[in-house]
């Protein structure tokens, strides 16, 4: 069985997830596709601090872009893409729409059996599909201000929200975009989705597909890494590895340092002959919700890196900063910095910054002050400001290093 070494594992994972080659000159449609396809999913947040967290993964693997043009891009209405629940709320493409028709189906099934709600508002839900059918693409503020005069007596605003949400999960209802940062909710045949939504891929073979995906994207991985990048199971996702790995489609490896509980190697895998790079030369800072740290667990086991955002923290309890910001250098995580876009004031502050343990705090500002120079220009922004009194062991090392010339 073939064994890597810690490092070759990192650079694999990087190097699937577009950590392997320069930034391109210019950056428009196709070299973001391009990205999102190969990252298979594009995670959403509402959280904008600094920047919107799906904007961030673009930037760190392809630096300054118009993020309009990937609005533009992911958020057509009969575009390359659409949206649904394929890790949290995701990017996915359009053409993969059918691998998700059994997740779709079980959370109607679960749902309907279980939530005293969907069982409860049947005549509500009726009524959205109706009037998503007579008026078109709408957000759930303006299914609130349409149905003002016209409610019924069984349901109340809040109601909107839930059960497009749950019309959402079923299928019965899809995205057409988003309209600034809310979703506006269609009917597929609004969308042109009608026949991509007519296909019923099998369950096990869609999730055989899905999990050959995420080892593409993860280089290197566990079951459970592999399951949480799809949020699927570990026993389907188990049984879709052992026929991928008789197929001779994925090969089982061992990596160092990866051991269960009881001290026995845990297996991984990889794509047979994938390329591991001789190095990995990057810098960037990465969205709590990028593919490279979102599975806190691998993020330890990958790069030593314990990670946890602290937005629902007490401010006076926070040890890192509200929405720390892992620092990516080279093929390793070496530390993390508190970002936020002051637009009021037109500056790029720094909260906090942070080195990690047997990491060089000089490194890690020397490495991260020209990225945060690209970031605020990236922004609209100019000064990169680190803020008084400074807080963390390498925030005084970030400063010096963007003073300099």
């Amino acid at each position: 069985m073939t064994r890597l070494t810690a490092a070759q594992a990192r650079r694999l994972a990087l190097a699937a997830q577009g950590f392997d080659r320069a930034h391109p000159s210019a950056v428009g449609t196709r070299q973001l596709s391009a990205t999102i396809d190969r990252l298979q999913v594009l995670q959403l947040d509402s959280v904008n601090v600094f920047a919107r967290s799906h904007y961030l993964p673009l930037f760190a693997r392809l630096g300054a872009y118009d993020t309009a043009d990937l609005d533009a891009l992911i958020f057509a209405r009969r575009g390359r893409y659409t949206e649904y629940w394929a890790h949290e709320a995701a990017i996915i493409r359009r053409d993969d729409w059918p691998l998700w028709h059994w997740k779709r189906e079980a959370l109607r099934a679960k749902y309907t059996e279980k939530s005293a709600w969907v069982r409860e508002n049947t005549a509500m839900l009726d009524w959205l599909l109706r009037e998503l059918a007579s008026t078109g693409p709408m957000t759930v503020s303006d299914v609130e201000h349409d149905a003002t005069e016209r409610r019924g007596p069984w349901w109340g605003w809040s109601d909107v929200k839930e059960g497009l949400e749950y019309l959402f999960a079923f299928g019965d209802v899809v995205s057409a975009g988003r309209r600034g940062f809310s979703r506006v909710y269609a009917l597929p045949s609004h969308v042109g989705l009608e026949a991509l939504h007519a296909i019923e891929v099998p369950r096990a073979e869609a999730e055989r597909e899905l999990v050959l995906r995420s080892v593409r994207a993860l280089g290197v991985g566990t079951v459970g890494d592999i399951a949480d990048y799809h949020r699927l199971k570990i026993a389907p996702t188990t049984d879709a590895l052992r026929t991928l790995l008789a197929a001779g489609e994925v090969e089982q490896v061992e990596v160092e340092g990866w051991t269960t509980a009881a001290g026995r190697p845990l297996p991984a895998f990889i794509i047979p002959g994938a390329r591991i790079p001789r190095r990995i030369e990057a810098a960037a800072v990465l969205s709590p919700f990028d593919p490279v740290v979102w599975n806190r667990d691998r993020a330890l086991r990958m790069f030593g890196f314990h990670y946890r955002i602290e937005i629902y923290t007490p401010a006076p309890k926070r040890q890192f900063g509200y929405y720390s910001l892992p620092v990516l250098v080279d093929d390793r995580v070496i530390g993390r910095i508190d970002l936020k876009s002051d637009r009021q004031a037109g500056v790029l502050r720094v909260q906090s910054a942070w080195v990690e343990p047997g990491a060089s705090a000089s490194e890690l500002a020397a490495r991260v002050a020209p990225v945060l120079r690209r970031a605020s220009a990236w922004q609209g922004l100019g000064e990169v400001v680190v803020t008084e009194p400074l807080w963390g062991d390498a925030a005084g090392a970030v400063r010096a290093a963007l003073s300099a010339d």
